[in-house]
């Protein structure tokens, strides 16, 4: 017998959603069954908002890590320009730097 993943914790077949599915619409996951097996997850209005944004976040972070890609160049200029900073700094800026 195989076992299904339902990843909420309340379920509901869809017979009985087709009678009243605007109680299922609230802010936790419903597990919509077909013959005891997931058939799909049904979700409210803000809880929907609010996994989108936390996808969109998600993407933007992931976009700007990869946008940054220095070349071989600019890598060195980048290097060299810290290493300039690092000599430039004065004893009390050293004493404050922490990692």
């Amino acid at each position: 017998m195989k076992t299904n993943l339902i990843l909420a914790e309340k379920s509901v077949s869809i017979s009985a959603l087709r009678n009243n599915p605007a109680q299922y619409f609230g802010n936790e996951p419903v597990a919509v069954l077909n013959h005891n097996k997931p058939a799909g997850y049904l979700v409210g209005a803000a809880l929907f908002e609010e996994m989108v944004k936390m996808l969109s976040a998600l993407e933007e972070s992931q976009t700007f890590i990869g946008r940054f890609q220095p070349r071989g160049a600019e890598l060195a200029e980048l290097c060299k320009k810290g290493a300039d900073l690092m000599l430039e700094a004065t004893q009390e800026e050293m004493e404050d730097f922490a990692e």
